[in-house]
């Protein structure tokens, strides 16, 4: 009986080659910069080094970035209230308790 592979499958040589390929596909993958722009933000805009001009990761403007602030404040105030650390503005401030200063020339 004659030593053959299966004659329907790929030669040693083309399982070498494609091997061979996706190796070196692999490596320029791993190669390319990290900060690749995802397909979907190219479409919206977005280049290397600027975001998309919609869409999740898209710049905000900054009369919306002043809007949340405030909307964030005021989200903090009214959680604040309810845990009841609301500020006092009429009530004196007391400082703590001060320890008297002790001198320290003569003790050694």
């Amino acid at each position: 009986m004659p030593s053959v592979g299966n004659p329907n499958g790929p030669s040693k040589n083309r399982l070498a080659a494609r091997a061979s390929k996706a190796r070196k596909e692999r490596r320029k993958r791993s190669e390319a910069p990290k900060d690749k722009v995802a397909k979907a933000d190219t479409t919206r805009g977005a280049r290397p080094g600027l975001l998309p001009t919609s869409g999740p990761r898209a710049k905000v403007s900054a009369k919306k970035a002043r809007k949340m602030e405030k909307r964030m404040a005021h989200a903090m105030k009214r959680k604040m209230e309810a845990e009841g650390e609301a500020e006092m503005k009429d009530a004196p401030e007391v400082e703590g308790e001060k320890a008297e200063e002790v001198e320290m020339g003569d003790i050694q």
